[in-house]
């Protein structure tokens, strides 16, 4: 009688890692079937071109991806598509500032965990900070990068080095993750199968669309079991890393948020601790670049999935995330007169936001839902 509560736990714990192991395969047969059915319904990667033209200002694909996050609440989901696309044919210079547009999307979270403090000015006033410090940052990190793309493409001349280097070159594909593609085919072929009788375009889109829908449900699980097995190890690692420095603080965002695969998850752990008083906004802070470049993982996973002529650069735009978020770091953090100006902005708009609730919800809904789609419809 003693030993069958730990055989449960035993059970239950090897259960979870099980589903999670499924969830990541599912998360590579979805961007697969994602980049296939957009490639069979947009007839190729010219057709791609003519469906996204809309979005080849650089402002809508901003706009564009950082709604889609707002809606979703996942940078993770967005980003997997993201690439998803890319393997079907939008080109990578369209794509990125999408993936842009997902860095500031995801924000929008830890600022809906911090409404929970608005009942007590003091503890809202701290966890409206460490959540908006956040927002601040990838605002900035967009301000000083989009113009930079768009002037002497940094990102993609950059991200196209690291994936050449990678995979040795665009002939070769995504030659070195081979062994993705005979797990994920067989499940892929069968669902474009079921789909084939449709007439036109519409088997590639209920492709693509069955592909979203496996994204979601594998983002939204592998995030409930990771919370169950490591949120408890990750908050460990948070109150001994927190405190400890700048590089400590980045190191266990990037590591908390890698373990979890959410940034939302992680940045929405630290809100309420901020609001309680048990961390500086100082300390916060580098926590959240790292939390950044921790979600980054989750594209560099979905670029694995994808095979054919596209595979470099749906490995290209994976990496574009990732060099965007640690430039990011980098210029803004590793430069003290700008460091400083997304922990004054938050400060200052915290005690605003204290003394005047409403300005709360016209900031959430106008930012990230009200602007975006109207800037949408008004370009449509």
């Amino acid at each position: 009688m003693t030993n069958t509560a730990p055989q449960q736990s035993t059970a239950g714990h090897l259960l979870r890692w099980l589903i999670v192991i499924m969830m990541v395969y599912l998360l590579l047969v979805a961007v697969a079937m994602i980049g296939s059915g957009f490639k069979w319904a947009s007839g190729g990667a010219e057709g791609a071109k003519q469906i996204f033209a809309f979005a080849s200002n650089p402002i809508m694909g901003l706009v564009m991806g950082a709604f889609a996050t707002a809606l979703v609440q996942s940078s993770s989901t967005v980003t997997s598509v993201i690439v998803g696309l890319v393997a079907g044919g939008l080109p990578v210079a369209t794509a990125i500032p999408m993936i842009m547009g997902a860095n500031l999307g995801t924000t929008v979270t830890n600022t809906l965990v911090s409404m929970g403090h608005i009942g007590k000015k003091k503890e809202f006033r701290r966890a409206f900070s460490a959540a908006t410090v956040h927002d601040f940052f990838n605002l900035m990190a967009v301000a000083i990068f989009l113009p930079l793309e768009i002037f002497t493409g940094y990102l993609s001349k950059t991200s196209e080095w690291l994936s050449t280097h990678l995979v040795g070159g665009e002939s070769m594909s995504m030659k070195g993750f081979d062994f993705i593609k005979p797990l994920t085919k067989p499940l892929v072929t069968v669902f474009k199968d079921m789909f084939e009788s449709l007439p036109g375009i519409w088997g590639g889109v209920a492709l693509a669309l069955l592909g979203l829908a496996f994204i979601f449900v594998s983002i939204i699980v592998l995030g409930k079991m990771l919370k169950v097995l490591m949120v408890g190890r990750a908050k460990m690692i948070l109150h001994r890393a927190i405190g400890h420095g700048p590089i400590t603080g980045i190191t266990s965002g990037t590591l908390m948020t890698i373990a979890v695969q959410s940034s939302s998850t992680s940045t929405s752990l630290i809100v309420p601790l901020a609001g309680n008083g048990l961390f500086k906004l100082k300390e916060i802070y580098p926590f959240t670049l790292g939390a950044n470049i921790g979600t980054c993982v989750t594209a560099l996973l979905a670029a694995t999935a994808v095979e054919g002529t596209h595979a470099i650069f749906a490995l290209q735009i994976a990496l574009v995330h990732l060099v965007f978020n640690v430039s990011a770091v980098i210029v803004i953090y590793g430069i003290p007169q700008l460091r400083v100006i997304p922990m004054i902005t938050a400060r200052r708009f915290a005690q605003m936001a204290s003394r005047r609730k409403w300005i709360v919800f016209a900031y959430v809904a106008g930012l990230f839902f009200v602007l975006p789609a109207a800037l949408i419809a008004i370009t449509a």
